[in-house]
């Protein structure tokens, strides 16, 4: 598109006043959790608001005729609650400045530290055209806000990175990558011997006490089923002192209106549920979100997180597997260091150059972190060529 005069814009704080199909359409199956029908469950079923400190604040870009050809999911937040980019210590800093910190604006799915673009064009657009307009008008929405900040979390939009006055941070997740396994024994023998073992080992406690794993797309799923796994989810939480936001009716509609995209992963012993895990299924990546189990069984979580997930994704040749934020644990399963990256404008010139300075800093310290995660690879050294590299999304 060579014109971006004749764009309007405009902010809707809900997003069942967007046809599902035009907001579908700017974004593909690859991305679940941007979904129209994923966003819509969050606000329709009370995850959202002042309980959560979410507040819908959508992005909509139309063209003269009021069609749309971009979106934001953009969210007004009074805390820094189920983002995992942190930013306590700079609303701390703006504390002890006198200066309010929140309200602020993310771009993000809620509660969902999964990588992808947080910029929604339709692929009939001129992307590198629109991206700078698109980005300019969020800015603008937020100066006309007032708020501090704002703020593209775990994005995947490369043509940020060049992008001024936009802060970069670099941090670091780990994925794991499918290199045309023919199944998981396949996988297993591109490891070194001792990780080998210690994977065999954890899957033969986890099957030592007969239980039986069932994978069940979201829809077939039952009410007793769904009921059970959001006790669990519920009460991993709680044990963690977390807040559980998401709600029995909001797994429940998810399912209904995903299908197959949401995946329910259930531990059996003599018919009775003892431990779930929920992934949401993309076109090419699996995203592993929750877990939770009522008695601690040897291997259970590394079963049902990691290497159910793994064997789907073989079975049904997806590329990637993204099983949530941090874990270190995660890299003797398989799963590499992997370089995410946020964006974030600073309204306050002053807190902009040190927040600038606190990045350049950090970001010497976090390729640090990732090259020496790196050298932990459990891969054999004769296995493919970036086997002990860190990656980037």
């Amino acid at each position: 598109m060579d014109k971006c005069t004749s764009l309007r814009s405009r902010l809707i704080d809900r997003i069942d006043t967007v046809a599902p199909d035009a907001w579908n359409a700017l974004t593909d199956s690859r991305f679940p959790f941007l979904t129209h029908e994923f966003l819509n469950a969050l606000e329709r079923q009370e995850c959202l608001g002042e309980r959560t400190g979410w507040f819908p604040r959508h992005l909509l870009v139309e063209d003269e005729n009021g069609a749309l050809i971009a979106a934001m999911p953009m969210y007004l937040k009074t805390n820094s609650f189920g983002e995992f980019v942190f930013d306590w210590a700079w609303a701390d800093a703006y504390r002890q400045a006198g200066l309010a910190y929140y309200p602020k604006l993310v771009v993000a799915a809620p509660f969902t530290p999964a990588t992808g673009p947080r910029v929604l064009i339709a692929d009939k657009f001129d992307r590198q055209t629109l991206y700078p307009t698109v980005v300019d008008t969020a800015i603008d929405a937020a100066a006309q806000l007032q708020v501090s900040s704002l703020h593209w979390l775990f994005t995947s939009d490369q043509q940020f990175l060049s992008s001024q006055p936009l802060l970069i941070r670099l941090g670091c997740q780990f994925h794991w990558e499918n290199r045309n396994y023919a199944d998981f024994e396949d996988f297993l023998s591109t490891l070194t011997s001792k990780r080998r073992k210690q994977i065999r080992k954890e899957r033969r406690e986890a099957s030592s006490l007969s239980l039986e794993v069932r994978r069940i797309p979201g829809n077939e799923v039952d009410s007793r089923e769904w009921r059970s796994f959001h006790h669990l989810y519920q009460s991993t939480f709680d044990k963690h002192g977390n807040y559980p936001a998401l709600t029995l009716g909001f797994f429940q509609e998810v399912a209904a209106t995903m299908g197959e995209q949401t995946l329910l992963v259930l531990a059996y012993q003599a018919k009775r549920i003892v431990a779930a895990s929920y992934f949401l299924v993309g076109r090419d990546t699996l995203y592993g979100r929750y877990w939770g189990c009522f008695e601690r069984i040897l291997g259970l979580h590394f079963e049902l997180c990691y290497y159910q997930g793994i064997e789907f994704c073989i079975e049904n040749r997806l590329e990637r597997f993204e099983p949530g934020a941090q874990g270190e644990h995660k890299i003797s399963r398989g799963f590499l260091p992997t370089e995410t990256w946020s964006l974030h404008w600073v309204r306050d010139p002053r807190f902009r150059a040190a927040i600038a300075d606190f990045l350049d800093q950090e970001t010497v310290r976090m390729h640090t972190y990732i090259a020496d995660l790196s050298t932990h690879s459990p891969f054999k050294a004769d296995t493919a060529d970036d086997a002990h590299g860190s990656r980037s999304t």
